[in-house]
């Protein structure tokens, strides 16, 4: 057998979550990987026997959880955070969001999306749905990077200076797949109000055309839904219905303000939804019925959403909140359980993205998307095993991305030590420094508020 040595080692000795669809853990166990896919996954015995188990790298994972990499199934790359704070959503998007799309330019939204890549990586998100622009850039940093990334564009044809369908396409005739299948290009839409049912249709027909992904917003806000009914005279998954653009291949962010019925479309198109909790809070959008959607048999997905909504890119904490918001907002203790959060992060992400059949668990025959997480902090006592056993709940409660010890993708190793070795990071951070200071003095010479979103309901809907 001709293996790959980089990418062919032995994750021996801890606590194994494989997040197959079962509450199982392998407590101690091991994880075999060879030429970048799983080989093996069992007790330290079972995988000792393997017979390439003593031909590889050995990993001490004593005291360490050994999981599935995170898919961050909403993310906008961006350079504005701690800059727009404390604003009601629209207010937001119309004072600080849109006036700085106007200054974008490629370089700065390349350099943006390096700093999301590589902060992401650090706290083991090994796949991400970046909504954001001039995504060739994109590309360029996750496959430098080593990140899986579906890139899906901001595309609005009620504003002009968001991405087009014909940008889109570019972007689908270059990077339909690309850099050994991890990364990947969708159709994006912006939102109802800023996209043209013409728009939303032409859509339809680019992804069914490629054969690829929707990705958009939706009822976010209860403002959002009141608007759809006043112009359309459809609540927004109704009219996302109407305009033919729901399906498996669609992902909704979102959804906090879904109705019994839009659940069921949703349910019965094969619909996912990204919960984004924390910049659902931060924005005061409300709380989804997340426990409710996944009861009706929606595939639920997690996401940090932007840096500039959420203020970091933290998988680990965005669990936490989503676990914590589910609980206060239904007055239930027992939802939000943590395996079910851990799903959400893991295996459900990769469905939602149409990448279960390559990774989301820790199985046989996927590719080793694999994290660690470092147990042995004082946080993390007691960290108890058997009939006590407590590792899940402290991955979701406890733990943080400054706790991931090791990261690979596709069996490449990519952090090691609780450090990206994949690119040089402080080179990353010079870069999205220098991009943000020149986008920001951009935006001040264009100056001037940009249209609000309610003052253009209605254009050629």
């Amino acid at each position: 057998m001709n293996t790959d040595t980089s990418r062919a080692f032995l994750i021996r000795g801890g606590i194994v979550l494989p997040m197959e669809g079962r509450r199982q853990s392998i407590d101690p166990g091991s994880v075999l990987v060879l030429d970048g896919v799983i080989a093996a996954v069992g007790t330290v015995a079972e995988v000792d026997h393997h017979p390439a188990a003593g031909a590889v790298t050995v990993i001490d994972a004593t005291d360490h959880a050994v999981i599935p990499g995170f898919h961050n199934c909403h993310l906008h790359s961006g350079l504005l955070r701690g800059t727009a704070e404390s604003l009601a959503l629209w207010e937001w998007l119309e004072n600080y969001v849109d006036p700085a799309h106007r200054a974008l330019t490629p370089e700065i939204a390349e350099a943006a999306s390096w700093m999301a890549y590589t902060e992401g990586l650090r706290g083991g998100t090994t796949s991400v749905l970046d909504m954001w622009r001039y995504m060739e850039g994109s590309a360029r940093a996750a496959e430098a990077i080593g990140i899986r990334a579906t890139l899906a564009p901001y595309t609005a044809d009620l504003y002009d200076y968001f991405e087009t369908l014909e940008t889109n396409r570019s972007l689908l005739e270059t990077h339909l797949v690309a850099a050994d299948g991890r990364v990947r290009s969708w159709v994006g839409l912006e939102h109802i109000f800023y996209c043209s049912a013409e728009m939303f249709r032409g859509a339809a027909a680019l992804a069914e055309e490629f054969g690829t992904g929707i990705h958009t917003h939706s009822s976010e806000s209860i403002w959002e839904v009141q608007e759809s009914l006043k112009q359309f005279g459809r609540r927004p998954i109704e009219e996302f219905y109407q305009r033919g653009i729901l399906g498996p291949d669609t992902v909704i962010a979102h959804g906090v303000w879904l109705d019994d019925r839009e659940v069921q479309i949703l349910v019965q198109t094969g619909t996912s939804v990204t919960h984004c909790p924390c910049s659902n809070m931060k924005i005061s959008s409300g709380a989804a019925r997340v426990g409710f959607y996944r009861s009706q048999g929606m595939t639920v997905a997690l996401g940090t959403d932007g840096e500039k909504e959420n203020n970091n890119l933290d998988m680990l904490e965005e669990m936490k909140f989503a676990s914590l918001l589910e609980k206060v907002s239904t007055l239930d203790p027992t939802s939000g359980d943590h395996w079910d959060i851990l799903d959400m992060a893991t295996r459900s992400g990769a469905v939602a993205l149409g990448l279960e059949d390559a990774t989301g668990t820790l199985e046989e025959g996927k590719d080793a998307d694999v994290v660690m997480v470092d147990l042995r902090g004082l946080h993390f006592t007691p960290l108890l095993h058997g009939e006590d056993f407590n590792a899940p709940a402290h991955l979701v409660y406890t733990a943080s991305a400054h706790d991931v010890s090791d990261v690979w993708v596709q069996g490449r190793h990519l952090v090691s030590d609780g450090e990206v070795i994949s690119v040089d990071v402080g080179v990353v951070a010079e870069r999205a420094q220098a991009a943000a200071e020149e986008l920001f003095a951009r935006r001040r010479a264009l100056g001037g508020k940009t249209p609000s979103p309610a003052t253009t309901l209605g254009k050629g809907a």
